[in-house]
């Protein structure tokens, strides 16, 4: 997937989060496990535009974790949620899959980047 592409992506996986978190109940637990989720999710784009512009293989790598830890601290809050029942569970497990599957690119560019230790970066 080339960058332009996953920049689209990244930001396409927020955008249904930001109508999805106003769903949740607004009790103590809904409002944290909402928080989480909006963060973690939005973030991972923001996150993915700044390793576009890395200075180097290093922080390449370094910011392309970021997206990862992000991707996957949402899966873990998208889980309670999904776990806790009480809301709509396709539409949890939709979010969670778009989770997933930036986890999943991002942890092969990962495992890419280690073994192009050096190289230039393969977004």
């Amino acid at each position: 997937m080339d960058k332009a592409l996953l920049k689209a992506r990244t930001k396409k996986f927020a955008l249904p989060v930001i109508k999805f978190t106003g769903k949740i109940p607004r009790n103590r637990v809904g409002m944290v496990i909402e928080d989480q989720i909006l963060r973690g999710k939005t973030s991972v784009g923001s996150n993915y535009r700044s390793l576009c512009n890395a200075k180097s293989t290093r922080d390449f790598i370094n910011k392309l974790s970021i997206v990862l830890e992000e991707a996957d601290e949402t899966m873990y809050w998208l889980e309670l949620l999904l776990e806790s029942g009480g809301m709509d569970q396709a539409e949890i497990k939709g979010i969670y899959e778009d989770a997933r599957q930036i986890a999943a690119k991002t942890a092969a560019a990962l495992k890419t980047s280690g073994i192009n230790n050096g190289k230039s970066p393969n977004y």
